[in-house]
């Protein structure tokens, strides 16, 4: 099994914390949302994952060393594939060509997920989906009777289905695959002037290919600063459910409260404070004099004096003062 993470993307709606790190690496309860990512798909696929490769922009030797790293966590071969124009997503994945045969799963690394299901091999190929109340937003499929999808259909504005596909696919035939986003490219498919999955996937499904739907328990976005603290909360309740400890024994902690569920990292300093609950604290970050509730503190942060809530401190950001909801990118500093 392989696993195809397109994340060339900016991360635009995620500045300013994408300016000097891409979206996917954004901690989320400890971990990159990437390695949740490889990490959620590795327990549902139920088989050893022998290579993750990442089609990502010029993002540098650093954040490729981060990503062979999450790769090797998984015991996979990590594989770095480039992405230099936004093409669309069939574009993307077609990138890497080299890595698409035998069975593998496609995820973009914008999207988390929780699922409760076995992967079925046996058919062509599944589509993670999950109910929403407005469908307009999004791709949704169809079903047949037997619970196989019969159409895909994009950003629908009059009702159609309200199964939205989150972004997750499992193809049985790689090969298969990157043929048909080959003939695309050839032939100069487009859909809204790029080259998308859903046109391979409908040739695919045309050609009799069997797609069934991967139903999740919950689908998490990391779209946006709101999203993605929201979805830091719901992964370190899950963490609790699990009984993880998420508090480190090198973290020094003066005269604080702790009210869980939280992520303390390592050689974390918290004085006089009161983190929690939903709070994630990165390595190396200083918490004095001040109480964080329902945020993320990136690697090497300082908060002091202040009371914040539903934020974003980036790595090595400083915050002094009393603000209520910031997003504070990477390196800055603020006094309120």
């Amino acid at each position: 099994m392989k696993i195809i993470v397109p994340m060339a993307g900016m991360g635009k709606r995620m500045r300013p914390h994408t300016l000097t790190v891409p979206k996917p690496l954004i901690p989320i309860a400890g971990k990159p949302i990437v390695q949740r990512l490889v990490e959620d798909i590795a327990k549902v696929v139920g088989q050893q994952v022998e290579e993750v490769a990442f089609i990502v922009g010029r993002f540098g030797a650093e954040v490729e060393q981060s990503l062979i790293k999450i790769a090797e966590s998984v015991g996979a071969k990590g594989t770095i594939v480039y992405q230099d124009e936004p093409l669309g997503t069939a574009h993307a994945i077609l990138c890497a060509k080299d890595s698409l045969s035998g069975p593998l799963v496609v995820a973009f690394a914008d999207t988390l997920f929780k699922a409760d299901f076995t992967l079925d091999t046996s058919a062509d190929g599944t589509i993670w989906v999950q109910r929403v109340e407005d469908p307009r937003p999004f791709g949704v499929v169809k079903l047949d009777e037997q619970g196989r999808i019969t159409e895909l259909i994009e950003k629908p504005q009059e009702f159609v289905s309200d199964l939205a596909i989150i972004g997750i696919y499992y193809f049985k035939d790689g090969e298969y695959l990157k043929r048909e986003l080959q003939y695309l490219l050839d032939n100069d498919i487009k859909d809204k002037g790029e080259y998308q999955l859903t046109n391979a996937l409908e040739n695919m499904k045309n050609q009799g290919a069997v797609f069934i739907p991967g139903p999740v328990t919950e689908w998490l976005d990391c779209g946006n600063k709101d999203a993605t603290v929201f979805t830091n909360q719901r992964y370190l309740e899950y963490l609790k459910e699990a009984g993880e400890d998420t508090v480190s024994k090198t973290a020094t902690l003066q005269n604080t409260v702790i009210i869980q569920p939280v992520y303390i990292g390592e050689n974390v300093v918290l004085e006089n404070s009161i983190i929690g609950p939903h709070v994630s604290v990165g390595d190396g970050s200083v918490v004095r004099h001040s109480v964080v509730v329902n945020s993320i503190l990136q690697k090497s942060a300082t908060v002091q004096n202040a009371n914040i809530q539903n934020s974003m401190v980036g790595s090595h950001a400083s915050l002094t003062g009393t603000p209520a909801d910031l997003s504070v990118g990477d390196y800055n500093a603020l006094k309120l």
